[in-house]
């Protein structure tokens, strides 16, 4: 074939030739072609989505026989608490609870707690198990994000390793959920995730968001005081209390106006979308049909700060001294947002009254003090005081050791109370380490108490919380159980890969062969 002849062949074979060959029954037809000034509608624009995090999954209820715990000292922390006393669990819910001994629906299990004490699962408000993890090395530590004072798009999901060590300790004393912030060196130090326990060491939950608490709010990590001013106060700012507050008020400066970007923006696209519906579509300049709005561009770390903004992300505030929480109190007014809880806040009984008035809760220890200077002016009676003000006072740990004692800790902010002579109850004490975490959280119409409808967090124990002899024999999160006997049903990696061997007897053939070479 002649390369004449051979190019058209091959443009119809590959269905580039400029028409196809009319049909024998088509071949009179005749077409004509566009006018040479016509021109294709375009192609419109997509429409930008406001991004959104992905939220915690949301897990199937647990599906095993109803289970009946009675005879036991049931302290609801709702307030009631029935000397004996049974929980009713129904696929992961508290079914009923009250006074007596409850009746087994068909099929259900019966535990006999009889001079028992049952309570809700222990919420920690302030925990960095998962982000410095155990073993404590510089490869586990994933806490800080070091480099600005200001880290609002770091996430501490993202640095949460689920295998760590300390998780099922805790879980076997009794602690069911966590919150778990970022450190302390950066004004804003990144997003808060509230994980529940009962799924450690499971095949399953190899992901921290396999155990993010579902439906749980984020919250926001914000630092006060002399760790950001430390951290950053050699040639960088800030690197005084001065220069903390003025960075902390530009940063939300700088978020309300994305927030009016991104409001601007939703307002022109509902015009260009009213007028489209309308069939009366924008014309630009050169004949063409406008294209919708451009959306701003996205910023992960204002983005965090405008959910502060909207409420959608509670503010989790480390601050020590008393003029300090005035002081970012006074911020929080000036940009019309709430502060949820103040960590450590070991001066928050000089403004109890305040604080109750704002509604702000504080997440505190009894006695921790004394180890810089802004931590000098400490009481044990802080949780006491905060209490008797109307505050909603919460007793945390900030740690993988002391979070195992955290109904201990409880139990000397109750002694303490008591001392300076504070009106106070066992309910009182136990809300500090269950109902008071879980509110500040943002969970309490989940957890927290021991009431029908809620999740099925549930410890028994020995004796009562605020002994230092008692310890947890069983515990139930979301009605199943993990704990049993004190240990915990299943263990994480590394707890299985450093066990001790169990040496088995050599068999009587290794014993015939020894010797022979």
């Amino acid at each position: 074939m002649s390369p004449r002849l051979l190019v058209p062949a091959l443009l119809g074979a590959l269905g580039l030739t400029a028409c196809a060959t009319p049909s024998a029954t088509t071949a009179s037809t005749t077409t004509t072609a566009p006018p040479a000034t016509a021109s294709k509608a375009p192609v419109p624009l997509p429409v930008a989505r406001r991004p959104a995090l992905a939220g915690a999954p949301a897990l199937a209820a647990p599906s095993h026989q109803p289970t009946l715990l009675r005879g036991a000292r049931v302290m609801t922390a709702a307030g009631p608490i029935h000397e004996r006393g049974f929980v009713l669990v129904v696929d992961g819910r508290i079914a009923a609870v009250g006074a007596g001994d409850g009746v087994v629906p068909a099929g259900g299990v019966v535990v006999d707690a009889t001079g028992k004490v049952i309570t809700p699962g222990l919420i920690d408000s302030h925990s960095h198990m998962g982000v410095y993890a155990s073993p404590g090395t510089e490869g586990n530590s994933d806490g800080n994000e070091v480099n600005s004072p200001r880290t609002a798009d770091v996430s501490s999901e993202h640095g949460f390793w689920p295998q760590d060590a300390s998780l099922p300790r805790a879980l076997a004393h009794g602690i069911t959920t966590i919150q778990v912030l970022p450190g302390s060196a950066n004004l804003i130090g990144g997003r808060a995730s509230t994980f529940k326990l009962g799924r450690v060491g499971e095949a399953s939950s190899t992901s921290a968001r396999a155990l993010r608490f579902p439906g749980a709010p984020q919250g926001l990590k914000m630092a006060c005081g002399q760790n950001p001013k430390r951290v950053y106060g050699k040639g960088s700012r800030p690197s005084t209390r001065m220069g903390n507050i003025a960075l902390q008020r530009a940063a939300f400066q700088d978020a309300l106006e994305y927030q009016r970007r991104w409001a601007r923006y939703d307002r022109d696209l509902a015009d260009f979308q009213n007028k489209k519906a309308a069939g009366a579509d924008d014309v630009r300049a050169d004949g063409r049909a406008a294209d919708p709005p451009d959306p701003p561009g996205r910023d992960l770390g204002l983005e965090t700060l405008v959910g502060v903004l909207d409420g959608s992300i509670l503010v989790h505030n480390h601050c020590y001294r008393a003029d300090e929480m005035s002081l970012m109190l006074d911020v929080a007014d000036e940009f019309g947002f709430q502060i949820r809880s103040f960590h450590h806040a070991v001066e928050a009984y000089k403004i109890a009254p305040l604080l109750a008035a704002k509604g702000v809760s504080v997440s505190t220890w009894v006695d921790w003090w004394g180890f810089k200077m802004e931590s000098l002016d400490a009481v044990r009676g802080n949780v006491a005081i905060l209490q008797e003000a109307g505050a909603r006072a919460i007793v945390h740990s900030d740690s993988d050791v002391e979070v195992r004692q955290l109904n201990q800790e409880a139990a000397k902010a109750l002694a303490a109370g008591r001392q300076l002579g504070v009106t106070l109850t066992e309910n009182d004490a136990l809300r500090w380490i269950t109902a008071n975490p879980a509110w500040a959280l943002g969970v309490l119409e989940q957890t927290g108490t021991l009431e029908a409808g809620k999740m099925a967090d549930v410890v028994i124990w020995n004796g009562s919380p605020f002994s230092t002899f008692s310890k947890p024999e069983q515990v139930y999160v979301d009605g199943v159980l993990v704990v049993d006997g004190g240990r915990p049903l299943h263990d994480v990696d590394i707890d299985i890969g450093t066990a001790p061997l169990q040496v088995q007897p050599p068999s009587p053939r290794v014993e015939l062969l020894k010797g022979v070479r």
